[in-house]
């Protein structure tokens, strides 16, 4: 699996970004702190917080100073289209291979969804 390889707080970066994207947290939510993450997940909180960070520099959290991290506007549509992208880029090819390598035709993957 890709995701076996990723660093921890890549992987929390991402069941963030899945919660935004699904509408858990929608724009304007906060995000939970940091510690209750943490303590969540089972995580190092400097580990949350360096996933948390990169929110931040990629402009998809705004902080309030004393209050906590919120969700920004249109947070969820700039990732989905991110994960679109990297999911069309670099997951899919490997799966349309082992897809066509099985003799697995649309019909058959349309009728097991």
């Amino acid at each position: 699996m890709p995701n076996e390889s990723k660093p921890v707080y890549l992987k929390l970066r991402d069941k963030i970004a899945a919660a935004i994207i699904e509408g858990v947290y929608p724009d304007g939510a906060m995000l939970p702190s940091v510690r209750a993450f943490a303590a969540d997940q089972g995580a190092n909180p400097l580990t949350v917080a360096k996933a948390y960070q990169q929110f931040q520099l990629d402009g998809l959290v705004e902080v309030q100073r004393g209050v906590g991290m919120f969700v920004a506007r249109g947070a969820a549509e700039k990732l989905r289209r991110s994960e679109r992208e990297t999911f069309l880029r670099r997951e899919w090819p490997a799966i349309a291979r082992r897809i066509e390598r099985l003799g697995i035709s649309p019909a058959e993957l349309l009728n097991e969804a």
